[in-house]
């Protein structure tokens, strides 16, 4: 069984930066993609980023693109999302996930079959 479990999340200032980490246990790490969604509330969990089994491609939603950064670490089995100038509507909820298939990585919640729990980051103006 896959246990995924998000730390990190706070409370920080507009500009400031924050380090999400997902520790992995149940499946093989280096074999499955990862992804990071959030969901702010009244919202419905949103996609931010992913990256593959060995991570080497990454993708992220245009609104992160050039301040978030995903990476992992196959020999901890961590995932990583480093978040730098962080704005106000960054404010959400933020899960980790696990693909559904080894060796492959999409962007719909759809394509995910193991979530974190979840780590909550609140951005203040």
């Amino acid at each position: 069984q896959v246990q995924l479990v998000e730390s990190g999340g706070g409370l920080v200032q507009a500009g400031g930066s924050l380090r999400l980490s997902c520790a992995a246990s149940g499946r093989t790490f280096s074999r499955y993609g990862m992804g990071w969604f959030r969901q702010a509330p009244g919202k419905e969990r949103e996609f931010v980023a992913t990256i593959n089994w060995s991570g080497g491609n990454t993708y992220y939603t245009a609104p992160v693109k050039g301040r978030f950064t995903i990476s992992r670490d196959n020999a901890k089995n961590t995932l990583y999302l480093q978040m730098n100038d962080l704005k106000p509507d960054d404010t959400a909820v933020y899960y980790c996930a696990q693909s559904r298939t080894a060796y492959d990585v999409g962007t719909r919640r759809a394509d995910f079959d193991s979530w974190g729990q979840g780590t909550q980051v609140t951005v203040s103006s």
